[in-house]
């Protein structure tokens, strides 16, 4: 009875100690988050540039992984936009570029990266204008009658804040598709003499308030630095 007995106990004491081991093992185990430089283009201004002889233009896009949650962020790009107003026609060229943070509001599943972007952006942009022509129509008993111009205004300059929301979803692997909104505000801005900026490269289209909105749509993709 007592060999039974020292048996027995011996039996529950291994089974104890490796249902214990494997437990721990179980309960340690973990899964390490991708984080990298994720890069990208919008799509939307390339295939405007192929319609439009108004509008050419590119923007690149870019995020990096800081935290779980949280991303450096950036994208800079080129404008050459020809608008037509009620009673003149302008255009607007120049170079941007836009820095700021997002933060995933979106808890994925395990192994998901897609994001609910909610960021922040200061953007910077160098540009020139030119008045290309304006019509004159102060008299309705007076004929209209349109004035070429050709009026240049370089070395313009604009400093904004934009607030961010959007989405990103991987619909391959490593591959994203993109679409966020922009709501801007002017902080200050380079006035050309007798006009005023009511387009800047980045920026895009400035209302009376000096506020603004954008757009963008992108593809980007995901390379993978390390594991955390």
């Amino acid at each position: 009875m007592l060999k039974y007995t020292i048996s027995i106990l011996f039996f529950l004491t291994c089974s104890t100690i490796f249902a214990q081991l494997g437990k721990n093992a179980k309960d340690t185990a973990t899964y390490k988050d991708r984080y990298g430089l994720r890069v990208g283009i919008d799509v939307v201004r390339p295939i405007y540039s192929l319609f439009s002889e108004d509008t050419k233009g590119f923007e690149i896009v870019g995020d990096y992984r800081v935290t779980k949650r949280f991303y450096l962020a950036t994208e800079l790009g080129y404008r050459d936009q020809t608008r037509q107003e009620d009673f003149f026609n302008f255009s607007t060229k120049g170079q941007y570029i836009k820095i700021g943070v997002d933060y995933n509001a979106y808890k994925n599943w395990i192994g998901m990266e897609n994001m609910i972007v909610v960021g922040i952006r200061y953007g910077f942009s160098t540009f020139s204008q030119s008045v290309n022509e304006y019509t004159i129509n102060a008299d309705p008993f007076i004929p209209v009658r349109t004035e070429p111009n050709g009026e240049n205004y370089d070395g313009l300059s604009a400093h904004w804040a934009e607030l961010v929301l959007g989405l990103k979803v991987e619909v391959l692997h490593n591959v994203f598709l993109g679409v966020s909104f922009r709501g801007n505000t002017l902080i200050t801005s380079t006035k050309p003499e007798n006009f005023k900026n009511l387009y800047i490269p980045g920026f895009e289209r400035v209302f009376v308030n000096n506020n603004g909105f954008s757009f963008n749509y992108t593809v980007s993709y995901l390379i993978p630095l390390y594991r955390k």
